[in-house]
């Protein structure tokens, strides 16, 4: 399936390839100032307005149809320069995770693919704190913490604390005890 390119809205005369250096130049620079903030992240949505905002590029294209080539720009740029993935700071809106591209940081970096969700969120945690120290976001004392983004924190302390504890049975007749804990068999 081929992806259609980002057509600027009337007044704009770039093509869709220049747009998106342009977008990605601007990524950039939105991307560090987010990494200024201890903790900080930006959805792909915000992070697509901000950058249509600062360039004066816009497009009616689907954000999913041109935002992963942005950051893959951006991913290239930071790792040329020797910078952390700033696109760790990057996650949906609506779980708060990094997108299927970070497969190219992991890729810039010469790292294997990470297929366990929480294990590619941890390193996107620990990608962040790196640009937090990178970009001069203050920090704690103890130097900082990474942190999985918040609405995938929340949803995992909610998942947590939705894990049904383990029935307890009777250890006599091994019938499930009721709310009491005595056994209605064996009092």
């Amino acid at each position: 399936m081929q992806q259609s390119e980002p057509k600027p809205e009337a007044g704009g005369a770039l093509a869709g390839q220049e747009a998106r250096e342009a977008w990605a130049t601007a990524a950039y620079d939105v991307l560090v100032d987010v990494a200024r903030r201890y903790h900080a992240v930006i959805t792909y949505k915000e992070l697509a307005e901000e950058i249509q905002v600062r360039t004066g590029i816009r497009t009616k294209a689907l954000l999913h149809n041109w935002i992963g080539s942005v950051l893959g720009r951006v991913v290239r740029e930071a790792s040329g320069r020797g910078d952390p993935p700033l696109t760790a700071l990057v996650v949906h809106s609506d779980d708060g995770m990094v997108g299927s591209g970070y497969k190219e940081v992991l890729e810039a970096a010469c790292e294997p693919p990470i297929d366990d969700v929480l294990e590619r969120e941890q390193h996107a945690a620990e990608a962040r704190l790196a640009c937090y120290r990178q970009f001069g976001a203050a920090l704690p004392p103890d130097g900082g913490v990474p942190a999985l983004a918040p609405k995938y924190r929340a949803a995992m302390e909610r998942r947590l604390a939705r894990t049904e504890k383990p029935v307890q049975v009777c250890s006599k007749c091994f019938v499930q005890l009721p709310a009491t804990g005595v056994c209605d068999s064996c009092g």
